[in-house]
């Protein structure tokens, strides 16, 4: 048998805005920083949550956990860090979707207008692909958010 290389249909993942659920609440997520700020009419200088698919591809990553706050990060649910003004959680998709699979890492956001709830229509105009599980899309808890040192944790949301 021969094995030819498989095409995906959308060649152009990285630069698409997908609206879906995430661990926490309903959110953008992409690996366009520009486009999510875009679309959120976000200050620049206000960084974006990166979501790492497991702990290997985070520890791969620039993001240097402090060893005494490994175990923490490693286990953690519904969890966002913050090191050194870099923002970051660690989930993984349970979603059976191909695309969330294969990206290590995406830039992630609440999908909703900066201070408003979450409006179908908005997200709807906003996003280039809809990956919607059996469950819809909803509006859920945030995820808690923790500054962490080597020294110390504390909790900011």
């Amino acid at each position: 048998m021969v094995k030819l290389p498989s095409y995906p249909r959308f060649p152009s993942i990285n630069l698409n805005i997908i609206l879906t659920q995430t661990d926490t609440t309903v959110g953008f997520l992409s690996q366009n920083e520009k486009k999510l700020q875009k679309i959120k009419s976000r200050q620049r200088s206000k960084p974006f949550i990166t979501v790492y698919s497991t702990f290997k591809t985070l520890s791969n990553s620039h993001i240097r956990v402090p060893t005494s706050k490994r175990n923490l990060v490693r286990r953690s649910k519904r969890t966002t860090f913050i090191i050194k003004g870099k923002s970051f959680r660690v989930a993984q998709t349970s979603l059976s979707s191909q695309f969330l699979r294969n990206s290590s890492a995406n830039y992630s956001t609440s999908a909703n207008e900066s201070g408003k709830n979450f409006n179908r229509v908005f997200c709807e105009s906003k996003t280039d692909i809809i990956i919607e599980g059996k469950n819809s899309l909803y509006e859920g808890k945030a995820s808690t958010l923790y500054k962490i040192n080597a020294q110390s944790i504390r909790k900011i949301r």
